[in-house]
């Protein structure tokens, strides 16, 4: 494998500098595989001419409890021309470990940044497309988007085609089927850099940044190690923060169903009159109960929508920093 040194004088001043931006959590067990795979990657690329030798790998490291610093910083050490490091401070959730990742290397001069997984289910051939999207086409957004879901199960294929419909009917932009697997030129992490919100859902914004973007489809492969880091209880989380962050009407909803169950009591009244009037009044335990139980359950299930809304306008106006990088390598 030829060095950096090697190959440097191949590169043309035309060429882009990418970043490779993962955010990682826990992942000491298969990092290193991953860093080999995007290291021939890299070398590939520059060999070609696609990008320059400042291209590299941008590890963030988001408050893993497991090796995965002490890696990240051997990995840096064997080869500092490629790959590089961020710690958070805290464990801050993959999408603000995602945002820092991506501002660092807005920060660092990079043209363009290209954000995936770090269990290599991102197939890393795409990138050659991508970029040749953003280089020979001016597309400043290029969204990696799966081809086929055959390798996930009935259960979690449906959920995830229920949540973009859903997301769609909401009236927010989301791409279906992409995850976080995208190219963003500086132009777009500019844009991207300005956004203050606390309540972040990557998905969600960056489709509305309003720049030239296109679709690379591809096959994504299945983890190389360690367990996924979005159980069900975290993909539902993930599901409402998503719809509540970019759309108003479940709140509209609320009022929908609060109307409704007014236009039912006065239904129910006037049967009542009418009973009353007709001699045929019985007095009716069960449909007293199925009222009380249904009017309970919207009340709290407006409740709880509102309060979902409350919370985040509390967290919002707190303007509390998304993370601190505690030290990089």
């Amino acid at each position: 494998m030829n060095t950096i040194d090697e190959i440097h004088d191949m590169c043309q001043s035309t060429t882009p500098t990418i970043y490779f931006v993962l955010p990682c959590y826990n992942e000491a067990e298969g990092l290193q595989k991953t860093a080999e795979t995007l290291e021939d990657k890299i070398l590939s690329l520059i060999k070609r001419e696609v990008i320059n030798s400042n291209s590299r790998v941008l590890f963030v490291d988001d408050g893993s409890t497991d090796g995965t610093w002490k890696l990240i910083r051997q990995i840096h050490e064997s080869n500092p021309s490629f790959f590089s490091g961020i710690k958070l401070s805290h464990n801050r959730g993959h999408q603000n470990a995602l945002l820092a990742g991506l501002i660092e290397a807005f920060h660092s001069g990079c043209d363009a940044a290209i954000s995936m997984d770090a269990d290599l289910q991102d197939d890393v051939d795409a990138c050659d497309e991508m970029i040749d999207q953003y280089v020979n086409h001016n597309k400043e957004i290029v969204f990696g988007v799966r081809s086929s879901r055959e390798t996930d199960t009935w259960f979690k294929r449906s959920s995830a085609h229920l949540f973009y419909k859903i997301f769609h009917w909401m009236g927010a932009e989301t791409i279906p089927d992409h995850a976080d697997y995208r190219l963003m030129g500086k132009h777009a992490l500019r844009a991207l850099s300005q956004y203050q919100e606390t309540n972040l859902f990557l998905r969600g914004i960056v489709p509305t940044l309003g720049f030239e973007t296109s679709i690379v489809y591809y096959k994504r492969g299945i983890r190389y190690a360690g367990e996924s880091k979005y159980p069900l209880k975290k993909m539902i989380a993930f599901a409402a923060e998503g719809i509540t962050s970019f759309s108003t009407k479940p709140l509209k909803f609320v009022t929908a169903t609060g109307l409704f169950s007014i236009l039912i009591g006065i239904v129910m009244f006037v049967y009542v009159l009418v009973s009353i009037f007709s001699n045929h009044a019985v007095i009716g335990w069960g449909s007293i109960m199925c009222s009380l139980w249904i009017i309970g359950g919207c009340l709290m299930l407006s409740l709880g929508i509102l309060g979902e809304y409350i919370g985040k306008v509390y967290m919002e106006t707190k303007h509390r920093p998304r993370y601190f990088i505690e030290t990089r390598c």
